[in-house]
């Protein structure tokens, strides 16, 4: 089956349930997203490992090359490497960016305190040059919107006075998990393609998530990003 425009991925999903070989195509990065979120909630699978994805980057060069072709496509698959949920326009029919009015904020990710007061990271993207002022602006907006923590996702490396701006940021101490987090981190797009993952309490999911199926129906296949 092969399904063009695929979406949030309810025919692929039905299809994978009933064991059947599947093609999906989209052309935007939001969607192959939500696809792979769909994926690993419903039957445990993850890219790579029972299904493929082709056209998403695999290293820095092919990451600083679709920054260069559309940095917000850019932006919505940095967000995805964290599993963050997007904030603002995420774009038109033909998947070209449009900047919505995020106020400083690209992306989200929720987490859970105790007496269920929900608290927030929130996420920028840069696929340009950085300097210390985007980290003093990030914690402005951190201090506005009384978040938690904040995450500057770069792809080029940070100064040595963006380390120490981040470092000034001190910590967001959790009750519930009983430790320290730092209240601003600053992550390369190299450090999360090696795996390096967000310092942060467990998150709840950001997207509605499907019931999980039994590993004994699930089946091998493939998935094309083109």
């Amino acid at each position: 089956m092969s399904s063009p425009f695929c979406g949030c991925g309810t025919t692929i999903a039905a299809v994978q349930k009933l064991g059947r070989a599947w093609i999906g195509i989209d052309i935007t990065h939001l969607s192959i997203a939500l696809q792979k979120y769909r994926l690993q909630d419903k039957f445990g699978l993850k890219a790579g490992q029972g299904y493929t994805v082709l056209g998403e980057p695999k290293d820095l060069a092919s990451a600083r090359q679709l920054a260069q072709q559309d940095r917000y496509q850019f932006q919505w698959w940095a967000l995805s490497l964290i599993r963050a949920k997007p904030i603002g326009d995420s774009g038109d029919s033909e998947g070209k960016g449009k900047k919505g009015k995020d106020q400083g904020i690209d992306g989200v990710i929720n987490f859970m305190e105790m007496r269920g007061k929900s608290q927030r990271v929130l996420i920028q993207v840069k696929s340009g040059k950085v300097k210390s002022s985007d980290v003093r602006d990030l914690l402005g907006v951190l201090e506005r919107e009384k978040a938690a923590l904040g995450v500057l996702i770069t792809l080029e490396p940070a100064t040595r006075d963006m380390i120490s701006e981040a470092a000034a940021a001190r910590f967001y101490h959790s009750e519930t998990w009983g430790r320290d987090y730092p209240r601003l981190q600053i992550v390369t797009i190299e450090d999360l393609l090696n795996g390096k993952a967000i310092e942060m309490p467990p998150a709840y999911s950001n997207f509605k998530q499907a019931q999980p199926f039994k590993s004994t129906d699930i089946h091998t296949v493939d998935m094309f990003n083109r």
